[in-house]
């Protein structure tokens, strides 16, 4: 990437993140440790309501990380749903990222155990373990891995877990122009997410319960038809934009 490009895209997620209307004092995180610490749980939240499909998420996560171009570890797709037992159909604004899950089904198929779980519950890759198998990437039922083009191993979202352990948010939260993401400790009662847990208990959702992951990455309002079984089949995806 040229520099005059680096620099576009620096100050697109400088705009996007100077838009957003999150107080000063959401945009910090209480540092964690190298592996992650046992008395901590790390979880986040996805506010569908707030969400705008703007892909300041996308452009920040790719600045951070840089992936190959056309590889995400997070990005805002767009569905038209329609929920099998109606005649209708409907547009959902879907961000997409690693789960990690409480249960994660990437872990034990890896051969080397380069995927594994911190004590904080964040999986990651250990890039100099992976051999590129992509038992990984077949074993997510979330589509949330793939292979990089250059490194050849697994890739994925990783909360950011470089910025957390200094402090920040991940790069996707501090982006987020309508402050729809929100990551924290979810065994600390006082954390923001732990008090949204406990305020929208009866609208937070998980994508594929089904699969018994656990997924730690909750969303509220999103639609019943993404979640729920009707005779044993889940609603019908059809997305507009992969």
């Amino acid at each position: 990437m040229d520099v005059s490009k680096r620099q576009f895209l620096r100050n697109l997620t400088g705009l996007t993140a100077g838009a957003s209307l999150i107080p000063v004092t959401e945009l910090q995180a209480a540092p964690v440790t190298a592996e992650g610490d046992g008395n901590q749980r790390y979880g986040m939240i996805i506010d569908l309501r707030k969400c705008i499909g703007c892909q300041a998420c996308t452009v920040s996560c790719s600045m951070e990380n840089l992936p190959p171009i056309g590889q995400f570890r997070t990005t805002v797709q767009q569905y038209e749903v329609e929920v099998a037992d109606k005649d209708q159909v409907s547009h959902v604004m879907l961000p997409r990222l690693c789960n990690h899950c409480a249960n994660p089904p990437c872990v034990p198929v890896c051969p080397t155990q380069a995927t594994y779980q911190r004590a904080d519950g964040i999986v990651v890759v250990d890039n100099e373990q992976c051999v590129g198998c992509a038992y990984c990437v077949q074993a997510c039922p979330y589509d949330a891995r793939f292979i990089n083009h250059e490194t050849q191993t697994a890739d994925k979202c990783t909360f950011c877990v470089h910025r957390l352990e200094v402090g920040l948010l991940p790069a996707c939260v501090e982006s987020c122009v309508g402050g729809a993401r929100v990551i924290g400790d979810m065994k600390d009662p006082n954390s923001h997410i732990s008090q949204l847990l406990q305020e929208h208990s009866h609208d937070i959702k998980v994508l594929k319960p089904e699969q018994g992951t656990a997924p730690q990455v909750y969303y509220i309002g999103l639609g019943d038809e993404f979640v729920d079984r009707i005779d044993g089949q889940p609603g019908l995806w059809f997305p507009q934009h992969a």
